[in-house]
């Protein structure tokens, strides 16, 4: 019979490519490791794995389980979850996803707002990018979070909460006088953020629709990982960029005092969701975190109330 344990220790193996490094991430012996693989292998009647050098790659059998073995695991968790939802929320940490550029501007103030409710917990905010975060949620590693939502993986469940408009930001006020067309903003010299996830950025995805009719991607002259890097880039008038109107109202004054900012034409936004796996059952903890996290980013960005 396969066990909760004999699937971690897969899926570690899996994803690191080596049966030491998923000892090591696991916190356990390498040979445990070993001996949890073969008895799973066993018990399917193949192996899992193929040893090449150091290392180990799936196999067609571990290829077709890996999907299966996430699975379980998440609802395992939803189970757990489940089961611990009767407990007040009086001690325990708690997890919610939120990408950078939202927790740039609402992250503090929602911790703040946890805290003031439940003083003896512990919160975690986990993500950079709404990519990342989405991994998360179909791992169960987090129940719940808060992303832009270009697109969005199966099996997820998403409720639009707010959309937050994206602003060209520069430091030539000619360039801010009116708002900045497709043809302009195609000819436009940027530094963008978020390159590791530069093709599934919400952002960017949004700017190459926009930019569709004119046979051209946003050009970028710089490429950055973080939304504040960016900014101070355009203060020193090395490029401009486009971000959500959140952040450049938190971070011009303060990294970037003498650029300003500007509509598109026309107006562009970011969709903010609350997102789930569809049909868990969220424990009161994540509820908590998606009622205070809806409220902070409505009033920042444009509410949005489902019909």
């Amino acid at each position: 019979m396969l066990s909760l344990h004999q699937l971690r220790c897969f899926l570690a193996t899996y994803e690191q490519g080596s049966l030491t490094a998923a000892a090591e991430e696991l916190g356990y012996a390498q040979p445990s490791v070993s001996e949890q693989i073969r008895t799973l292998e066993k018990s399917l009647g193949a192996p899992l794995f193929h040893r090449v050098g150091r290392g180990v790659v799936p196999t067609a059998v571990g290829e077709s389980l890996r999907p299966h073995a996430e699975a379980t695991i998440a609802a395992a968790e939803e189970a757990r979850r489940a089961a611990e939802s009767v407990v007040s929320l009086e001690t325990g940490t708690i997890r919610f996803g939120m990408f950078g550029t939202a927790r740039l501007y609402a992250g503090a103030g929602l911790v703040a707002d946890v805290l003031a409710r439940h003083p003896g917990v512990r919160v975690e905010l986990i993500g950079q990018n709404s990519t990342d975060v989405q991994e998360d949620l179909r791992r169960g590693r987090i129940e719940a979070a808060m992303i832009a939502v270009p697109t969005v993986s199966e099996g997820m469940q998403v409720t639009p909460v707010a959309r937050d408009e994206l602003v060209y930001i520069s430091a030539d006020p000619e360039k801010l006088t009116s708002p900045v067309t497709a043809h302009r903003l195609s000819q436009a010299s940027l530094v963008m953020p978020e390159t590791t996830w530069r093709a599934d950025d919400s952002t960017r995805i949004v700017l190459r629709q926009m930019l569709h009719e004119t046979g051209r991607n946003p050009q970028t002259r710089i490429e950055v990982e973080d939304v504040e890097t960016a900014v101070e880039l355009v203060g020193m008038g090395l490029a401009d960029s486009v971000i959500p109107r959140g952040a450049a109202e938190q971070l011009l004054p303060r990294l970037a005092p003498g650029a300003g900012w500007v509509s598109l034409r026309p107006r562009q936004f970011d969709t903010l969701a609350i997102v789930h796996r569809q049909g868990a059952t969220l424990s009161p903890a994540a509820r908590l975190m998606i009622e205070l996290a809806t409220t902070r980013i409505q009033a920042i960005a444009e509410p949005v109330h489902p019909r």
